[in-house]
C-alpha cells in the first residue's frame, strides 16, 4: 500500500482551513509523475534553517507534508469553548445550593404550607436526597469542564431530580428554577459534550470512596454546627464525629437531640449520603475495569520494526518502548505517535514514529484521540523537522532547549578547550579505573544480573526522572542493542574488579546512540562521568557508532546569550532566573556537563494548541518527567503488596518465565 494512502486519510485533495480564513490553492505535486516513470517518490527534505522554523509562501510553513499535495490534518477546536468553564462553574454553584439550603430548613418560609398537603417525613427525606444530588453535582462539575458526555447525561438527571426534590423539600420555587434553568442551558449547549470518558482501574474506586467520606463529614458537621441549639448538652467535635460517622452506617451515636424533626432530619441525612458512599464505591469496584493504555507485545514488535527501518531520523525514537506509553497508529501502520495521558493532557515525545511521509495520517489520529476525550493534545522533545509537521496541524511551537550530539569521526581530546575534559580523565585513570563498553546481549547473564542490582542500589530511593529521554529500565532481553559502560576498579583485598559507574545507552538507528541513564556509586571518585563518555566516544567505531547523543539542556541558548557580552536586560534577567531554578533542576550543570564536549546543538521544540494551555502542560511535564510527584494513597498500598509478595513462597520456574540474567525495571 502507498504512503498517499496514509495522506488522503489525513486529509484527501481538500484543504481544511480555519474560519474566517480563505481557501489557498497548493502547487500539485509531481509525484505521479515519478511514479508512472519508475523514479522513486520523492522524499521531503529535512529543514537546515537551525533553530528556527523554516516559513512557506505567504506565512505558510514549509517542510516535510502530505505526498500527492494533500494537506496536513487541522487541530479540532470546539465551536464555544468558553461553555465547559461557565457550566461546570454553574454546576457546582447548584450543588453547593442545593446542600446548604438542604440542611438549613429552617430558611424556608413555605414549610408551613407544605406541611397540609405532605407528611413531614416526606419532606426531610427529600431533604436528605437533596444532599446527595447536591454531592453528585459537585463531583460530576469537573467531568463537565471536560465536556464529557457520561457527566452531561448524569448532570441532567441529576437537574432534574433536584427540581423535584426542591418543591417536595419544601416549595423551594428560587431553588428548583435554578435547576430548571441549568437544566435547559445543558439541553441548548448539548454538542459541546461530546468526549468520552477515561480509561480508568478498580483503584479509582478507593479514591472516590474516600472523596466521598469526607465530604459526607464535611456536611454533616456543617448540619450539626448549623442547627447546634437543637443538640442536647455539649457536644465537643470528638463527639460529632463519631455522630457522623456512625450515622453514615446506621449506628446511633452520642448525642442526643432536643428538637424530633431535626433529629430525623440529620438520621436521613447521614444514612442517605453512607449508602451512596457504599454503592458508589462497590459499583466502581465490581465494574469491568478500563485499564489505562499500555505499550501491548503486539505495538513493541510493530515500533522496533518502524524503529529498524526509520530509526536514524530521530535520536529519541528508542524511548518510545517505555511499557508506560502508548502508540498510536496510522491507518496504514507505517507511522505512529508515541504518547502518554496525565492530568488531562495527552502527552507525545519526540517525532512521529516510521516513514516522514504517513506522519500525517498518525498525526490525525493522535489529533482525533485527543478530541473524542477532551484531552489537551501536546508534544515535547519534537526535532526541528517534527516541529514543522505539527506547527502545520495548527499547533503553536516554543523551543524548549537543545540536545548535545556529538561526531565521532572529529572527537578529539586535543585543544585548550578540552583540558577539563583531558584532566578529569586523566585523574580517574591514575586512580585505578578502567572503562568496559558493550552491547547488552554480549554480557553474561550473571553479570548483568549483578549490574542490574548495583544500579537500582545506587540510584537508592530516588525517584528515576524521565519520560521523553529515558527508557525506564535496564537488563530487559529485548534490549540486547543497548550499550553499557561500566567503570571497574580492582578490589582492594584482590578481588575481582567492581563495577562503581555505568553509562546505558539505547540505540539511534543502527549507526548512534543516545544517552540513557548515568548512574555511579557515591562513594567514588570525581570525574567518572566524563571518564566513560571519552572512552564511549573513543571507542565507538568498535560499537559500529559513529553519532552519540548527550544529555537535554533546558533553554540552552537563554543560557549561552545571557552571559555573552553586551547581552541585554531582558537576557539577562531570564538567565538569572534560570540560575536560580538551577537550585533545584539541573538546568545549568546540565549544560555546562555538556559543553565540555564541544557537541553539535540540536533545537528540541514544545508545542501545544494554545498560549493559555501552556501552565497546564507544563505541570504534566513536571510529572510525566517525576520532577513533580504528588502525594497518592496508592503508592504505598502498593509497596505493602509488593512486600508481602516477596514473603511468599516461590513456584518452581517455568518455560515461559523470565531467562536469568533479567533483571527488574529500574524504580
Amino acid at each position: 500500500m502507498d504512503a498517499s494512502n496514509d495522506n488522503e486519510a489525513a486529509g484527501g485533495p481538500q484543504q481544511v482551513t480555519r474560519p474566517g480564513q480563505a481557501r489557498r490553492d497548493r502547487r500539485p505535486s509531481d509525484r505521479p509523475a515519478r511514479a508512472a516513470a519508475g523514479g522513486p517518490p520523492r522524499r521531503a527534505a529535512e529543514p537546515t534553517t537551525g533553530g528556527r522554523l523554516p516559513r512557506g509562501p505567504k506565512g505558510g510553513v514549509a517542510g516535510p507534508g502530505p505526498a500527492g499535495g494533500g494537506v496536513l490534518p487541522r487541530l479540532p477546536a470546539w465551536r464555544l469553548p468558553w461553555v465547559p468553564r461557565v457550566v461546570a462553574l454553574l454546576t457546582l454553584t447548584i450543588g453547593v445550593i442545593d446542600i446548604v439550603f438542604a440542611v438549613t430548613p429552617e430558611w424556608r418560609s413555605q414549610l408551613a404550607d407544605l406541611r397540609e398537603v405532605l407528611p413531614g417525613s416526606v419532606s426531610r427525606q427529600a431533604a436528605a436526597f437533596t444532599v446527595l444530588v447536591g454531592m453528585l453535582l459537585v463531583l460530576l462539575a469537573r467531568g463537565l469542564r471536560r465536556r464529557k458526555q457520561r457527566a452531561w447525561r448524569a448532570v441532567a438527571i441529576l437537574l432534574g431530580a433536584s427540581v423535584v426534590l426542591h418543591l417536595v423539600d419544601g416549595l423551594d420555587y428560587e431553588e428548583a428554577a435554578g435547576s430548571a434553568a441549568l437544566f435547559g442551558v445543558l439541553l441548548v449547549t448539548r454538542r459541546e459534550f461530546q468526549a468520552k470518558g477515561d480509561p480508568t482501574t478498580r483503584w479509582r474506586a478507593l479514591g472516590v470512596g474516600v472523596t466521598l467520606t469526607v465530604i459526607s463529614v464535611g456536611i454533616g458537621l456543617l448540619l450539626l454546627h448549623a442547627r447546634s441549639n437543637h443538640i442536647a448538652g455539649p457536644h465537643p467535635l470528638s463527639a460529632e464525629l463519631e455522630q457522623i460517622l456512625g450515622g453514615l452506617v446506621g449506628i446511633p451515636g452520642p448525642l442526643r437531640y432536643t428538637s424530633d424533626w431535626f433529629g430525623d432530619l440529620a438520621t436521613r441525612v447521614l444514612l442517605a449520603m453512607g449508602g451512596l458512599t457504599v454503592v458508589t464505591t462497590g459499583y466502581l469496584a465490581l465494574r469491568p475495569p478500563q485499564p489505562r493504555p499500555r505499550l501491548t507485545d503486539e505495538d513493541e514488535m510493530r515500533v522496533r520494526d518502524l524503529l529498524d527501518r526509520h530509526g536514524d531520523a530521530d535520536s529519541l525514537g528508542y524511548f518510545a518502548l517505555r511499557r508506560d506509553k502508548s502508540v498510536i497508529w496510522s491507518p496504514t501502520g507505517k507511522a505512529g505517535v508515541a504518547f502518554r495521558v496525565v492530568s488531562g493532557v495527552m502527552l507525545a515525545s519526540g517525532d512521529p514514529l516510521g516513514d516522514s511521509e504517513a506522519w500525517p495520517a498518525a498525526i490525525k489520529e493522535f489529533l482525533r484521540e485527543a478530541a473524542d476525550h477532551a484531552w489537551t493534545p501536546a508534544v515535547i522533545g519534537c526535532s526541528q523537522a517534527g516541529a514543522v509537521v505539527w506547527k502545520r496541524t495548527g499547533l503553536s511551537v516554543l523551543e524548549l532547549g537543545d540536545e548535545a550530539v556529538i561526531d565521532t569521526a572529529s572527537f578529539t581530546l586535543q585543544g585548550r578547550s578540552m583540558r577539563n575534559v583531558r584532566q578529569a580523565t586523566g585523574r580517574v585513570e591514575r586512580a585505578g579505573y578502567t572503562a568496559l563498553a558493550r552491547r547488552m546481549r554480549d554480557i553474561p547473564p550473571d553479570e548483568a544480573e549483578q549490574l542490574t542490582r548495583k544500579a537500582a542500589a545506587w540510584r537508592g530511593a530516588e525517584t528515576e526522572r524521565g519520560f521523553s529521554m529515558a527508557l525506564g529500565r535496564l537488563g530487559d532481553t529485548a534490549d540486547g542493542d543497548c550499550v553499557a559502560v561500566t567503570a571497574l576498579r580492582a578490589d582492594p583485598d584482590g578481588g575481582e574488579p567492581q563495577p562503581r559507574a555505568l553509562l546505558h545507552f539505547v540505540p539511534w538507528g543502527h549507526t548512534g546512540l543516545s544517552l540513557d541513564a548515568m548512574l555511579r556509586d557515591r562513594s567514588a571518585d570525581n570525574g567518572l562521568n566524563e571518564f566513560l563518555i571519552v572512552h564511549t566516544l573513543c571507542h565507538a567505531a568498535d560499537l559500529g557508532v559513529t553519532k552519540v547523543s548527550l544529555n537535554f539542556a533546558f533553554l540552552r541558548s537563554a543560557l549561552e546569550h545571557g552571559e555573552r557580552l553586551g547581552a541585554g536586560p531582558f537576557i539577562r534577567g531570564w538567565r538569572g532566573l534560570l540560575l536560580f531554578l538551577s537550585r533545584w533542576f539541573q538546568i545549568d550543570s546540565l549544560y555546562r556537563f555538556n559543553a565540555k564536549f564541544q557537541p553539535v546543538w540540536q533545537p528540541r521544540y514544545i508545542c501545544y494548541p494554545a498560549s493559555t494551555d501552556l501552565p497546564r502542560i507544563a505541570l504534566a511535564m513536571l510529572e510525566a518527567e517525576a520532577f513533580l510527584v504528588w502525594p497518592s494513597w496508592r503508592h504505598p498500598l502498593t509497596r505493602l503488596a509488593a512486600a508481602a509478595r516477596r514473603h511468599l513462597p516461590r513456584r518452581p520456574a517455568t518455560a515461559g518465565d523470565t531467562p536469568p540474567g533479567v533483571g527488574p525495571p529500574l524504580a
